[in-house]
């Protein structure tokens, strides 16, 4: 059949709109009608080739939609289940079978390699194959191929345009929050980095009932809706060291840290601003590939410092998503307060406006 998809075909070019031929479903697959999808920051570094899945390529891996075609050996979902897709796992390797599925022995061949593990890829132009099944997914697409064991199903009648980033950066942040750092009502977090993943990291904490929660980042509209969300101080980090302006607020340091920028000052700033028993989580991906931050090891052992990295939230979508989305009935995961909405059409306006922090998450709309 033919789609309409975004294609990602230069690094650090601009998306294009094309018609693209999408081949046959496996008999494991599933053919979802993508109702919305969100745009990453994973999605632009592939783009610009900081990581490295082959162009030309339709990347997106934050989408939500409805099930049109099953194949042959697909049980879990029906035609019309409402589905959130996520990253790809293959379930079967220690990790997966842990409960662990972001660390899934495979993990970056299924989801940056670009085709199926067979080497065959779903989407072709008029001349040539188009990388797909991007985090098992693709989904800057009208329609999309994916392994039946990569969604998640969803109760009807839910609103899938705000669902699809569930599966990726939001998930990313508050499993952070609950399943990596696993916060404590009444401790104290600092957050680094005030986009969607430090955003939701931010609503995690409120969500728990951190005691206080700080959120650092440059940018004055961040800051402003960090406070909305839950935060109860923020961190101007162009007016001085992030460590000293949180320790002149709280002497004693803070219980944690989260890192969602990738940036190393941010990052060493977060050390120095932990108290005794502090933990530290990393899952900002730093711009520079081989980035290394430099730490005191007298001080992580006076302390009793603890420093992690962590992968899709250390969560396994499938029962992590129903928590986010109960709460979030709640009223105690505003996810929605993040969203701004574009046509397909507009993503390469979406990009400069999210990079332009003019929003916090773009959600692409296919109808």
């Amino acid at each position: 059949m033919e789609i309409q998809a975004a294609v990602a075909r230069t690094p650090g070019g601009e998306f294009t709109i094309e018609q693209l031929a999408l081949g046959d479903m496996r008999p494991d697959e599933i053919l979802v009608r993508v109702v919305a999808t969100g745009l990453c920051h994973t999605d632009i570094i592939v783009r610009d080739q900081l990581l490295p899945t082959p162009l030309p390529a339709v990347l997106g891996h934050e989408g939500a939609g409805i099930v049109e075609a099953v194949g042959a050996d697909v049980t879990s979902v029906a035609p019309g289940d409402p589905v959130v897709m996520r990253f790809a796992a293959c379930r079967a390797c220690p990790q997966c079978l842990n409960g662990q599925p972001a660390y899934c022995a495979d993990f970056a061949a299924l989801n940056f390699g670009g085709c199926r593990t067979d080497g065959s890829t779903c989407l072709h132009d008029e001349t040539a194959p188009v990388s797909s099944h991007f985090f098992g997914q693709s989904s800057f697409a009208r329609h999309a191929i994916v392994a039946a064991r990569n969604v998640v199903k969803v109760p009807a009648g839910a609103p899938l345009e705000l669902l699809g980033p569930l599966g990726c950066g939001i998930m990313t942040g508050a499993g952070a929050v609950m399943k990596a750092l696993k916060l404590k009502a009444g401790e104290a977090i600092l957050v680094t980095g005030g986009g969607p993943v430090g955003l939701s990291a931010v609503m995690a904490a409120r969500a728990v009932g951190a005691g206080a929660i700080f959120v650092a980042d440059p940018l004055q509209s961040r800051r402003a809706k960090a406070m909305e969300l839950g935060a109860t101080h923020v961190i101007d980090v162009n007016a001085g060291d992030t460590a000293e302006q949180l320790r002149a607020i709280r002497p004693q340091g803070v219980d944690c840290v989260l890192d969602t920028s990738g940036a190393v000052p941010a990052i060493e700033a977060g050390v120095r601003a932990l108290g005794p028993l502090g933990r530290l989580a990393m899952v900002g991906v730093p711009r520079a590939l081989d980035a290394t931050i430099s730490v005191n090891i007298l001080h992580l052992l006076s302390l009793g410092i603890s420093i992690c990295g962590v992968t899709e939230g250390n969560a396994d979508p499938q029962s992590f998503l129903p928590e986010l989305i109960a709460l979030n009935a709640k009223g105690l995961f505003p996810f929605e307060k993040l969203m701004t909405r574009y046509r397909l059409e507009d993503i390469n306006q979406a990009v400069a406006d999210q990079h332009e922090g003019r929003c916090v998450k773009a959600v692409l709309m296919m109808d």
